[in-house]
Parts: C-alpha cells; sequence; structure tokens
C-alpha cells in the first residue's frame, strides 16, 4: 500500500488509464508467480483526495481511508465498478 499525494497518484492515472487527473485509489494486480505466492497487488491511495472525501463525506480521514482500501483491494480480487451497473451494486454491497 502506498500512501501519496495528488500529484503522484495523477501521474500515475495519466500513465496507467490515460487520466489526466488525481483519483481517489488505482489498483495494480500481481502478475501469478510462484514468487509472489498470496500477494494481490499493490494499491496506491492518494492522502489529498481521501482528506477532501472524509470532509464531504463527513467522517474520518481514517475512515477515508479504511474504504479506500476495502475498495482498492475489491478491484484486487476482480470487481470492476465501470463494466456494468450489476458490477457497481456487487461492489457496493461487497464494501
Amino acid at each position: 500500500i502506498v500512501l501519496c499525494s495528488d500529484q503522484h497518484i495523477k501521474a500515475l492515472n495519466q500513465q496507467w488509464r490515460g487520466k489526466d487527473s488525481p483519483t481517489d485509489v488505482l489498483s495494480f494486480v500481481q502478475e501469478p508467480s510462484s514468487a509472489c505466492d498470496g500477494v494481490l497487488g499493490d494499491l496506491v491511495i492518494s492522502i489529498d483526495t481521501a482528506t477532501r472525501q472524509a470532509e464531504e463525506r463527513n467522517h474520518s480521514v481514517l475512515a477515508e481511508l479504511r474504504i479506500l482500501m476495502v475498495h482498492g483491494l475489491l478491484h484486487l480480487l476482480g470487481y470492476d465498478h465501470e463494466e456494468s451497473q450489476e458490477e457497481l451494486d456487487e461492489m457496493a454491497d461487497a464494501e
């Protein structure tokens, strides 16, 4: 898990998703190998965005970081809310 600034996550978002803006969390799935048994991948979370979202949603930054970690973990497990409304609903239920 990497905690970073909006500037850093914006650069990653541009590089890996072609989106020139910061985001709250990015998930990078680990390619399967015997050297990485049990490792799902990497999560990158923007502290700047998490802080703004916590204020907007009226809860603590710690609570927002927990939400973002769960959200990112679900992506590592194969959930993708951008695919369909059904997957969005499934992901929301799992969170």
